[in-house]
């Protein structure tokens, strides 16, 4: 079983962090990132919301096939998986805690109006999500979730980091957990792979650079992109990552949010975000004010690279 669990949360530099650490010879991640196998008991659900079953195929979620992720680990390394839906779903801290009780934890935090934002601009990208604005996706939640569709459709509730840590906090000492804003790994990277580095007891100064891994893409909404994307949400599986292709292809940038649309945002995390001050003794009220910049890992998609998917290994 792992040493190690990047925890949360999506859209916040989880694919980025995975890759760099990849790269320390102290290290050892699993192959496949986000193997998810603490988000059930047994097997996943098999329906969902479009391309949940997809993803749900993609699962490690028998025991024996988890603890194989490991078996190729160097001698002396300490191994490592990143899976950033655990902070959010409570019943898999419980399921950490009783595998791995001393396991050290990892946590990036993203004002979660961006972090909704990039969610739904992912989806979006990929031809998943069927509505234009973000704004109306995030009123569509609620309806989402009484109907089964996965957590990566939670663009509201992933973001409520005062529940989820406050839950942790329950079941792990504070000093199993190591958290940092995602501005850091951005802004820092060097710096901020030293104190994971650090966190973890391995050697600093080793990894320095942060990969630009998951870039997103912004099609816009044009009646080609309604077209594949209508066809992308009813196709099997192995015809989707062509489609997805060409709903990405020459893809704009992702697009800041205005402020009209972070105040319409805003009041679905206000209370949380105050929660969440009080959980960690640190001051997130900059995430209920206008942005100076907005936007992360964004810019041109790297040569080659396309959207990141579930269950596949990082670059060598």
């Amino acid at each position: 079983m792992p040493d190690f669990l990047i925890i949360g949360v999506p859209k916040a530099g989880t694919t980025a962090l995975h890759a760099a650490l990849h790269r320390h010879p102290d290290l050892f991640l699993s192959p496949v990132k986000e193997p998810k196998h603490f988000l059930t008991d047994g097997p996943p659900p098999t329906t969902g919301g479009p391309g949940d079953a997809e993803t749900y195929r993609e699962h490690v979620w028998r025991r024996t096939d988890y603890e194989k992720l490991f078996t190729v680990a160097p001698p002396g390394t300490l191994t490592g998986e990143a899976t950033p839906f655990y902070l959010y779903d409570l019943a898999a801290q419980r399921r950490i805690r009783e595998a791995v009780p001393h396991a050290r934890l990892i946590v990036i935090l993203r004002d979660p109006v961006e972090r909704a934002h990039s969610n739904w601009t992912h989806l979006w990208s990929a031809g998943l999500e069927p509505i234009g604005d973000v704004v109306r996706a995030c009123a569509e939640e609620e309806r989402r979730i009484a109907a089964g569709w996965a957590h990566f459709w939670h663009y509201v509730a992933l973001g409520r980091y005062g529940e989820q840590l406050a839950h942790l906090f329950t079941l792990f000492a504070r000093e199993q957990v190591l958290i940092f804003r995602y501005r850091d790994l951005v802004d820092r990277p060097a710096e901020t792979l030293d104190r994971i580095c650090a966190f973890l007891g391995v050697r600093q100064g080793l990894v320095s650079v942060l990969p630009r891994e998951n870039v997103t893409a912004h099609p816009d909404a044009s009646p080609r992109h309604a077209l594949l994307a209508s066809f992308r949400r009813r196709v099997p599986s192995g015809l989707a990552e062509p489609i997805e292709k060409l709903l990405q292809h020459r893809g704009d940038s992702r697009r800041p949010l205005t402020w009209e649309q972070r105040q319409l945002l805003i009041p679905y995390f206000a209370a949380d975000v105050h929660l969440l001050q009080e959980v960690t003794g640190q001051d997130f009220g900059d995430w209920l004010r206008p942005r100076e910049r907005s936007g992360g890992l964004v810019g041109t998609r790297p040569p080659g690279q396309r959207q990141s998917r579930n269950g596949r290994p990082p670059p060598a």
